[in-house]
């Protein structure tokens, strides 16, 4: 294949309909073949940014204001992507409603994640925290107003003043109940300004890596089905999470973890996928998110006695305690015999309570929703609520400046020319368990770091490394594969059933009977999508079936290694509860005095990180572990959080 100047690619590719020589229906195709039967079209960029979310808009247009030419290559119109469900709103200690200080932010923010959280990350991103919002007010964001008309701030889960000691904080900078909606509009808008090239509704197919280089991104245009092989000297992933792994989401059918499938076809690792998290106030039924700011504002759970359960799970934060606790309250409220409903197995979020006013203004979104999906007038009802996957607190292994990472046993190794933000990566700012409206933030602050990252590193028309020979050639040959796939299972019913298998054994209580009969499972699952999966549409122009089959085998390797990982970690922590060992294991014991106490060695305790990989043909999963930095970047400026028993 030959290159082509990027300006008659694109004018091109809108209009053309090219012929594809008629491909042969054996899988053992030569390269001269598959390279006859897809035309593929070479470009060339300083950077390539894959998603177009909150994360992927603020890298991309922040490498193009540094000068550097940058693609941006999206499966979705940008703001269809998933930042534009997001609710309740982004956490700064901007200090408008109560003095406030990130060093307490970053205090909870460690908390939250039952210390598993690196250190040196959530320092930078709760120091970085005030300016982000700023700079996002500055591009236009219409945040709600206090009567001062300040930035209005309120109150979420987990987030304390004082080091926890000072009650409840109001943190939360909100846009109502639309805050992701507003956010990503408003970086698309500012996006605009800068002469990054979008390449939407093209498909993310493999990154090209050579000698353990990353040197660019396979993408398949959906619209008219030509290969497109870009070539640049860093890449940025910011592809979301895989909360589609699951039967009831709060995601979005987009979210199937690409850029971590992504990752490991390309023998590198993933981090801590066993920590799902689980959002109290999923929509009975339909799994529509309730924002967490309804607690916030006042709302109470309740059950089927009418009484307010979390007084006794967290007495003081109550129902503003973090998700994983809310979540295992409801679940345990409902295995016991208190649920609300004819089948006693959900519970109430109560708003009636509140001024019809505060509704209107700062509720409007949830009023609507309720009303749509649970036929539910909020004024004077209470919504059924179940706990609901809602994201992926682990991913692609960075540092805080957004570098991948790799560990096998020789320290962390970076991944030259690849960079990770938001959902798909695991810096890991949320450790076992994410606090609400943090995520908001991490797509910011991480997103512009890589762009910062690359622009300190690199300057605006370096030479690129050029591509391997046969660059992209086994990609297109599971291409091929996956759609000339003429077996007996269809995608939508092998999804259903992993789906259904992750619902059941990798939920928010787990045990390692279920946990071990679930990786049974879901090898058998993986070895029939790669043996009889059934594909019925064999084009390339608009083949949704085809798309749905390699988002299939994305969700399946998330999947996979998410309940291989599960199984192993025989502890409870943030996210991951397990039933039959319900301690955290640290590498002392936190609940007594550290005096005489000997630190375990690290395979002794699990106060690591998890690192997976996978062999993609077999389905087999490696576990390796690394340790967390519990350093900050600068102990006179924050100090570290030395573990403790976390209540709430």
């Amino acid at each position: 294949p030959g290159s082509q100047p990027d300006m008659m690619a694109a004018a091109l590719l809108r209009t053309a309909r090219p012929r594809f020589a008629q491909a042969a229906r054996s899988y053992s195709k030569t390269a001269e073949q598959l390279s006859k039967a897809y035309p593929i079209i070479d470009h060339q960029y300083d950077a390539v940014v894959v998603g177009a979310g909150g994360a992927g808009l603020r890298a991309a247009f922040g490498l193009s204001e540094a000068g550097f030419k940058t693609a941006c290559i999206t499966k979705l119109f940008p703001t269809r992507s998933h930042t534009v469900a997001a609710q309740g709103g982004i956490n700064a200690a901007l200090g408008n409603m109560e003095n406030d200080d990130w060093r307490w932010h970053m205090y909870d923010t460690v908390k939250g994640s039952d210390w598993l959280g690196d250190q040196d990350a959530i320092h930078y991103m709760t120091k970085e925290a005030p300016a982000a919002v700023i700079e996002l007010e500055n591009y236009g964001m219409p945040f709600s107003r206090t009567e001062k008309g300040q930035i209005y701030q309120r109150a979420f889960g987990g987030q304390s003043y004082n080091y926890g000691k000072g009650g409840q904080a109001h943190r939360c900078c909100a846009v109502a109940d639309r805050t992701g909606h507003s956010l990503l509009h408003t970086l698309y808008g500012q996006s605009l300004r800068y002469d990054t090239a979008y390449f939407i509704e093209y498909f993310a197919l493999d990154l090209i890596m050579d000698k353990g280089q990353c040197v660019g991104v396979l993408a398949l245009c959906m619209e008219d089905g030509t290969l497109h092989r870009f070539n640049c000297k860093n890449t940025v992933l910011a592809t979301g999470g895989y909360g589609r792994a699951y039967f009831s989401a709060t995601s979005a059918h987009s979210c199937t973890g690409d850029g971590t499938a992504m990752v490991t076809r390309a023998g590198l690792q993933n981090e801590d996928l066993e920590f799902v998290q689980f959002h109290p106030t999923g929509i009975y039924g339909a799994g529509c998110l309730i924002t967490e700011g309804c607690r916030g504002e006042g709302g109470i759970l309740l059950n089927s006695k009418g009484e307010r359960y979390m007084e006794r799970y967290a007495p003081t934060a109550k129902d503003l305690a973090s998700r994983d606790v809310v979540s295992r309250a409801s679940m345990i409220e409902i295995r016991e015999g208190r649920g609300v409903g004819p089948e006693k197995d959900h519970v109430y979020l109560q708003l009636s309570h509140l001024p019809a006013e505060i509704l209107r203004e700062r509720l409007p979104g949830i009023s609507e929703t309720a009303y749509i999906f649970a036929g539910v007038d909020v004024t004077k009802e209470p919504i059924p609520v179940l706990p609901t996957v809602h994201y992926n607190m682990g991913g692609v292994p960075t540092n805080y400046i957004g570098q991948v990472l790799t560990n096998h046993g020789k320290g962390d190794q970076i991944v030259p020319g690849l960079y990770a933000a938001g959902e798909a990566a695991c810096a890991s700012v949320h450790g076992a368990n994410r606090l609400g409206a943090n995520s908001l933030l991490d797509i910011v602050v991480f997103g512009r770091a890589c762009a910062h990252a690359i622009a300190s590193q690199n300057k605006p028309g370096d030479a690129i490394p050029p591509l391997p020979a046969h660059a992209g050639e086994a990609s297109i040959a599971n291409l091929d594969r996956v759609r000339h796939a003429n077996g007996h299972t269809t995608v939508a019913d092998l999804r259903l059933k992993m789906q259904k298998t992750m619902q059941t054994h990798a939920a928010v209580f787990r045990t390692g009977e279920l946990l071990d009969e679930g990786c049974k499972k879901m090898s058998d699952i993986y070895k029939t999508m790669r043996s009889d999966i059934k594909v019925f549409d064999r084009g390339l122009i608009w083949n949704t079936d085809l798309i749905e089959a390699l988002e299939l085998e994305n969700l399946m390797i998330n999947a996979t290694q998410t309940i291989v990982s599960a199984a192993a970690r025989k502890e409870s922590r943030g996210a991951h509860a397990r039933e039959d060992f319900k301690t955290r294991v640290d590498e002392y014991d936190y609940s007594k005095p550290l005096a005489g106490q000997q630190a375990k060695p690290i395979e002794q305790h699990w106060r690591k990180h998890t690192l997976s990989e996978q062999n993609v043909e077999t389905g087999e999963v490696k576990l390796l572990y690394r340790p967390v930095i519990d350093t900050t970047l600068d102990g006179k400026d924050c100090a570290s959080v030395p573990p403790a028993v976390r209540s709430y």
